[in-house]
């Protein structure tokens, strides 16, 4: 009888609030062996504070081998974006965060299908990347369909609030571009009224997808229950 894969996935300790689910149905054991055989290459060394409690800088060029421009997913849910990002365009670093380890399972399934390289797996909180990276050492950013966070009382706990936004607006370089996809009215307001306070110009906002985008399960479910999907690009100021 063959033994279950154990995963090495270890969250981030509690250092500051985290809101939201880390686990969720059972992982079939392809996906534990996907994390306990995977994720360990993939994950990026120094992030949490157990690797790094002096919370050095770590260097993209330390996570990639090389120079190469590096791009950050925030929430990559199931990893379709991020793995087609990968995919298209081969000399680009993507860095993806997400503490939700069914979706970091399933996005390393898919990052074997697609056979990628240009990939690195942050399986927490981006607070504790972002903690991390040095300034301006970002090309782009992408937060794709994030938690809602519906309730006018937990609106606090949604990304674009300064929490998280001017930690990005940090490490992200002068006219390096950042992108929201969200089906939620209330979340473009809020996008469009915080991001520009954390040092971007906003570039458009509109009901096109880019012309690079693929289709996630979130953006279909967004349509099959009549919700509009909007695309919301900002440019860092320099």
């Amino acid at each position: 009888m063959n033994e279950t894969p154990k995963s090495e996935f270890d969250p981030n300790p509690p250092r500051r609030n985290f809101y939201g689910r880390r686990h969720g149905k059972t992982l079939r054991h392809s996906q534990k062996g996907y994390l306990a055989e995977d994720l360990g290459e993939l994950r990026p060394r120094g992030i949490t504070a157990q690797e790094n409690p002096e919370r050095e800088t770590i260097y993209p060029a330390r996570i990639f081998g090389d120079d190469r421009a590096v791009w950050l997913e925030v929430g990559f849910g199931g990893g379709e974006h991020m793995v087609h990002m990968a995919a298209t365009y081969p000399d680009i670093g993507i860095i993806g965060c997400e503490p939700f380890i069914n979706g970091v399972a399933m996005l390393l399934g898919k990052i074997r299908a697609a056979g990628v390289q240009n990939v690195s797996v942050h399986p927490g909180d981006a607070r504790d990347l972002m903690d991390v990276l040095p300034d301006a050492s970002l090309d782009r950013a992408f937060l794709m369909y994030p938690d809602p966070w519906p309730k006018a009382r937990h609106h606090r706990r949604r990304f674009v609030t300064p929490e998280h936004l001017l930690p990005l607006a940090r490490i992200m370089r002068p006219g390096a571009e950042f992108r929201v996809a969200t089906d939620i009215p209330d979340y473009v307001r809020q996008t469009l009224e915080q991001v520009p306070l954390a040092g971007f110009d906003l570039v458009s906002e509109t009901p096109q997808p880019w012309a690079d985008w693929i289709s996630t399960r979130y953006e279909q479910k967004a349509l099959r229950e009549g919700r509009s999907p909007h695309y919301v690009t900002f440019r860092r100021q320099g």
